[in-house]
């Protein structure tokens, strides 16, 4: 009968010990004095919405401006490229003349030109010249040259230097001749040479009247 009484004194001290536990467990700390609690974020701190608005409105603004700066700035460095193209050519072309002034000087200069009038009853294949029984000058044509010599262009076919004096060339035309047939005509001429450049032109023509091509030779001073 002893231990039943101390074991409901034991009981009610547990009891006792767990209730303060559980309502420090369950219930909310108190503030401490002296101590503010923490502010809740304001509107001016909260991230605002309209930033990233006007960030994109900037960035919208500036590349109309950046485009229109860059437009010149193209056209500008266009200009410069184009400019230094031209006078490379040009200073080419002067090359090219002083070359042959040099090489070629005009007290021993020949050069020797191929042109054709209408050429409807001849189709241009090869030209062979030979100067004092030397072959300087052979070429084949392509279908395309043909057409541009149809059309009034002339082919400067040799360039070279001789000596003053009594000189003979020989031109050779080989093609097609009416009615579709082989064709190899021969031109000749004898010139002299004097202190001046001297020019040659082959020159191909039709005979209406002979209904044939004829190849005649033609000295220019």
């Amino acid at each position: 009968m002893l231990l039943r009484p101390f074991r409901l004194s034991l009981a009610a001290l547990l009891l006792a010990a767990a209730a303060p536990l559980a309502l420090s467990q369950t219930a909310p700390a108190a503030p401490i004095a002296g101590t503010t609690a923490p502010a809740a974020p304001t509107a001016a701190s909260a991230p605002s919405a309209a930033a990233p608005a006007a960030a994109g409105a900037s960035a919208v603004a500036l590349a109309p401006a950046s485009a229109a700066s860059a437009a010149p700035l193209a056209a500008t460095l266009d200009g410069r490229v184009q400019d230094v193209k031209n006078d490379v050519i040009k200073l080419n072309r002067d090359l090219l003349v002083l070359e042959e002034e040099l090489l070629f000087p005009a007290n021993t200069q020949v050069a020797l030109f191929v042109s054709m009038d209408v050429g409807k009853m001849f189709e241009l294949d090869s030209v062979q010249v030979k100067l004092d029984d030397k072959v300087v000058a052979a070429y084949l044509y392509t279908p395309l040259e043909v057409a541009a010599l149809h059309r009034g262009g002339v082919q400067r076919v040799w360039i070279g230097n001789l000596k003053t004096g009594d000189h003979e060339l020989v031109a050779y035309f080989t093609g097609k001749g009416p009615h579709d047939r082989d064709y190899k005509r021969g031109a000749t001429v004898k010139f002299e040479k004097g202190t001046e450049a001297k020019y040659i032109e082959l020159r191909i023509k039709d005979s209406m009247g002979k209904l044939q091509p004829e190849f005649d030779v033609k000295l220019w001073q």
